[in-house]
């Protein structure tokens, strides 16, 4: 099983026949998803590390790779993942153990990506910018 890119591509032909017959939910759950990240307090890259944590909690790969994804264009750093995966491995036990590995590996494979951006561009992505299943 892949850890990132592979989950995204396992899941866009289901997702998108799913946002097909169901528009407006996916509608509704994109504007609940772009409020919930936009920054305020909490900057996005904080956000998607909060996310990528409760992600590893809940033993989501779509959604650890998602918000692995997100928190690599918003500049996460590897220790910044790190940690995070951490304080859900302590809330979360041992299935955090498992899941923690898989968000890290994905973390890896997003983050190596996003350093191969040509100068400026790395961690910046843009506010829209979402790499959701299509």
């Amino acid at each position: 099983m892949g850890d990132g890119k592979a989950v995204e591509d396992e899941l866009r032909t289901p997702a998108r026949d799913l946002r097909h017959a169901i528009p407006a939910v996916y509608a509704g759950f994109a504007r609940l998803h772009d409020a919930a990240l936009r920054p305020g307090a909490l900057d996005a890259k904080t956000k998607e590390l909060i996310a990528l944590a409760i992600a590893v909690s809940e033993g989501g790969d779509g959604c650890i790779a998602a918000h692995a994804r997100g928190a690599a264009l918003r500049g996460a750093t590897l220790e910044d993942a790190a940690e995070a995966i951490g304080v859900a491995i302590l809330m979360d036990g041992g299935p955090g153990t498992v899941y923690g590995p898989r968000a890290y590996a994905a973390f890896h494979e997003f983050h190596a990506e996003d350093q191969t951006r040509p100068a400026g561009q790395a961690g910046r992505a843009a506010a829209t910018e979402r790499k959701v299943p299509a």
